[in-house]
């Protein structure tokens, strides 16, 4: 969407001081800028995001139902200059154009309190039920691998931030010299913004590279985070370090040399602050092994630690020491806010307890977020919150997965055969609700609600073959898939989404929704796509794979009608810091605060 609009600094109104907040905009406000009362948190300041799916001989078009709308907000939709609806839309964000034309333009205009406002940007295209965005691979041998969505420009759309991987990337666990990772930037027409080339001094894998694209200072545009070396060239063509800096050994592996920590200009891809990355490796097999591969296991998310303002987690660590720091970006320069270590007497019995991802949420309902990092949780000061002590695994999943219950719960698969093989826990205490038998190397977990016929989220895993409800009873056939998950048809129960396809479970078997053409899915036996989640149209996900010539992000849209409305998922901060971590090692789905599926409460504002 080619959307130019007033710069947040001709916005007073707009300005994020201390307390993070955003403040209230008259009812006329341009549709993406906030109309209504203060909000806690800060939040991105959106435009409508329109999209038109086709949809059989017609045309599905949906838009965001925003936070800062007032509650009773309607919508008319035009084609063209044809108003297409007698009344305002009030009880959901979509609307089927029935016979038209493919390729028809639309827009969407909030109408509040009887007055109808300015009109959206025009509808992005969907015209076979996807959108190719251009990108260009540094070379034949890369291939597009993970992406993160953020408002790098400030103009109320999102852009992309995308990896490349070269075909030599490894496994911590693999020697070899790999070649290097490139990070661009891509606005939804195509047109790329920079390109970060992290240099031979950032070995290429799952576990190396975790960025985060998110707005820092509040400013109301993104920046990029991730972690650099000597001869790292940001988007401006400057060095990093220093740029004849050679520093892997025979092996193929970093384990000598300076390591960095950079905040990158989400606009031009300049570093504008570089630090020393923390904790330093110091003695390589003080991390458990002498060759480099525990070493070298890297985590990222953005987390709300104050309530208001997001900071920044790095961590390194998860099979025996662990270490998760916290960054602020203020004034053009990243300080440290605290910092965790298992090593400290304050923390014992807390090493070996991280996954390969982790998760964002607020546990214990003060506003403040926690970290969970696998078996343990991490509270909004740093401090230990709880540990269960079950160990390092290799899926999460934090959410309100049992809405009958207060807060929200936890989700985890084990690695360790000593250990249950899969765990429901109070996510604010961690006190485990049930738990699978033990004896085997689970490596996928899902926990969603997937399935009406039962309350609440589904939980199943590798090593368990049953479909289990909130309280840990059987309630039927396990899914064909332990992967992703979307919200894609027009019910609030998700679907199934592996490799490239989307699945309908039923009890005797899936409805396939979609099979993606021309497209691969990311990151070997894990199939993911690049990113999923709620980035354009109403309140349900997209999906993005990158085509199989690694010459676009292929976006995916539904096509079907809803019924439901729901702000958008991306207004919630739960969700939207998910959206953040997605990318971390092994990709996992985003959660919001709330239960959202079959018999759902009112969802909230």
């Amino acid at each position: 969407m080619a959307h130019l609009r007033a710069v947040l600094g001709a916005l007073p109104a707009l300005a994020l001081v201390a307390s993070g907040t955003v403040a209230a905009q008259p009812a006329a406000a341009e549709p993406g800028t906030p109309s209504a009362a203060v909000v806690n948190g800060q939040r991105e300041n959106l435009d409508r995001g329109v999209v038109s799916v086709r949809s059989g001989n017609g045309n599905l078009v949906s838009w965001r139902w925003l936070r800062t709308d007032p509650d009773s907000v309607g919508f008319n939709v035009y084609r063209g200059s044809t108003k297409l609806n007698a009344s305002p839309i009030t009880a959901s964000t979509n609307h089927l154009d029935a016979g038209a034309a493919a390729g028809s333009a639309y827009t969407v205009r909030a109408v509040v309190n009887g007055t109808e406002q300015a009109a959206s940007p025009a509808a992005l295209q969907f015209p076979a039920g996807h959108l190719d965005v251009p990108i260009q691979p540094p070379s034949s041998d890369h291939s597009a691998n993970d992406a993160s969505v953020a408002d790098l420009d400030g103009d109320g759309d999102y852009e992309f931030v995308l990896k490349w991987d070269p075909s030599n990337a490894k496994d911590n666990s693999q020697s070899g010299t790999t070649g290097n990772v490139h990070v661009d930037a891509y606005t939804l027409s195509g047109s790329r913004l920079w390109r970060i080339d992290l240099g031979r001094n950032i070995r290429a894998g799952a576990h190396y590279t975790q960025f985060q694209a998110y707005d820092y200072d509040g400013d109301g545009r993104a920046e990029v985070a991730m972690k650099t070396a000597d001869a790292t060239v940001d988007g401006t063509g400057r060095v990093i370090g220093n740029a004849s800096a050679d520093h892997r050994n025979s092996s193929g592996y970093v384990l000598t040399g300076p390591e960095y920590l950079t905040v990158f200009d989400g606009r031009t891809g300049a570093a504008l602050s570089t630090v020393d990355y923390v904790p330093p490796r110091g003695t390589v097999s003080s991390w458990g092994d002498s060759y480099g591969n525990r070493v070298d296991r890297f985590l990222a998310a953005t987390a709300y630690l104050d309530g208001s303002r997001p900071s920044l987690i790095m961590a390194r660590g998860y099979y025996t020491r662990s270490v998760v720091v916290a960054w602020d970006f203020r004034g053009g320069a990243l300080t440290r806010r605290w910092t965790f270590d298992s090593n400290s007497s304050t923390n014992a019995g807390t090493a070996g307890q991280g996954n390969h991802n982790l998760s964002v949420a607020d546990l214990d309902a003060d506003g403040r977020d926690e970290i969970v990092y696998g078996a343990l949780a991490i509270d909004d000061n740093g401090a230990r919150l709880w540990n269960t002590g079950l160990g390092h695994g290799d899926a999460l999943h934090v959410g309100d997965l049992d809405p009958s219950r207060s807060g929200l719960e936890v989700f985890k698969v084990s690695e360790d055969t000593s250990k249950p093989g899969s765990w429901f826990a109070d996510a604010r205490t961690g006190s485990v609700i049930w738990s699978t038998a033990s004896g085997a190397d689970n490596g996928r977990g899902v926990s969603a609600d997937v399935w009406a016929g039962s309350a609440g989220a589904e939980s199943w895993s590798a090593s368990d073959t049953s479909l289990r409800n909130p309280r840990g009873q059987s309630v039927g056939r396990e899914p064909s898939s332990i992967n992703f998950l979307v919200w894609w048809d027009g019910d609030p129960v998700r679907e199934l989404l592996d490799a490239t396809r989307i699945d309908k479970y039923g009890t005797g078997g899936e409805t396939r929704l979609l099979t993606a053409s021309g497209v691969h899915s990311n990151n070997g036996t894990k199939a993911t796509p690049s990113l999923s989640g709620d980035i354009l149209g109403d309140w349900r996900e997209e999906v993005v794979w990158p085509t199989t010539d690694n010459r676009a992000l292929r976006i995916y849209s539904t096509p079907h009608v809803t019924g439901q409305r729901i702000t958008t998922l991306t207004h919630d901060l739960q969700y939207r810091t998910a959206l953040a971590w997605q990318n971390t090692a092994y990709n996992q789905p985003p959660h919001p605060s709330f239960f959202l599926g079959d018999g759902m409460a009112t969802p909230p504002r």
